[in-house]
């Protein structure tokens, strides 16, 4: 189902004040089930899963698996499924897809430039996304505005552009990392185990390290790079309003 600029202009407006359980409450009401949320298994996407998992426990989850991930991010996938009682789908890249960029480039071929890693991404990321959204009418994510120079206008409702122009919500975009920990500590939400080795954002396990004292969270991510985005190409800009 595609959506106007208008009516997603005015849900955006709606919304904009009020809180990530009303946005959320107001989407599965409305969406249940061709909506499903975004789980990287870090500490945002964990509390829009908590969220909404009490308002709808059969709530439509859905994971990446590249095949480069740490091995704490599989653990943490079990740990989501034991708490929650829930199908976490995970998805997986094309392998031929796969087979044919090592093939051609090498199996780390995102070191070698920015071009590259983006096609690893792609491949590994964004292709199997754009699949599964085929088939929904809108997706939820736990972007936030002050997580990266990149994400700094995100609204809480939007359309997805780049994915047949369905829905996107990102329920706690205003959130600060104050409010984060605050709703993990009251409500008890697992958290994925690097964060207590360092790690202040997480990825694949070679296009991820620790983060020092002072630096961004995100500065842990494609580390090599000098490109300020830092992203993957799941998320991309909103339509212009």
């Amino acid at each position: 189902m595609a959506f106007s600029k208008e009516e997603v202009q005015r849900w955006s407006e709606q919304f904009e004040t009020q809180s990530a359980e009303a946005v959320l409450a107001w989407a599965l009401e409305r969406f249940h089930p061709r909506i499903a949320l975004a789980n990287s298994l870090q500490t945002e996407d964990m509390v829009v899963l908590d969220i909404a998992w009490r308002i709808q426990p059969q709530v439509r989850v859905f994971t990446l698996d590249t095949g480069r991930l740490h091995q704490e991010t599989y653990d943490m996938i079990d740990r989501v499924r034991d708490h929650y009682g829930i199908r976490l789908e995970v998805l997986f890249p094309e392998a031929a897809e796969v087979e044919a960029m090592v093939r051609a480039k090498g199996l780390n071929l995102f070191y070698e430039s920015v071009e590259n890693r983006h096609e690893c991404c792609g491949v590994r990321k964004v292709n199997p996304l754009r699949k599964l959204l085929a088939g929904l009418d809108g997706w939820v994510t736990g972007l936030r505005r002050d997580q990266w120079a990149s994400r700094a206008n995100v609204p809480k409702v939007e359309i997805d552009a780049g994915n047949g122009g369905i829905l996107k919500l990102n329920p706690i975009a205003e959130w600060t990392q104050e409010q984060l920990d605050k709703y993990i500590q009251e409500n008890k939400v697992p958290q994925h185990a690097l964060y207590s080795k360092g790690f202040t954002s997480i990825g694949c396990l070679p296009c991820t390290r620790q983060t020092k004292p002072g630096e961004n969270p995100r500065a842990g991510r494609w580390w090599w790079e000098q490109d300020l985005q830092k992203e993957c190409g799941l998320h991309v800009a909103p339509v212009a309003k």
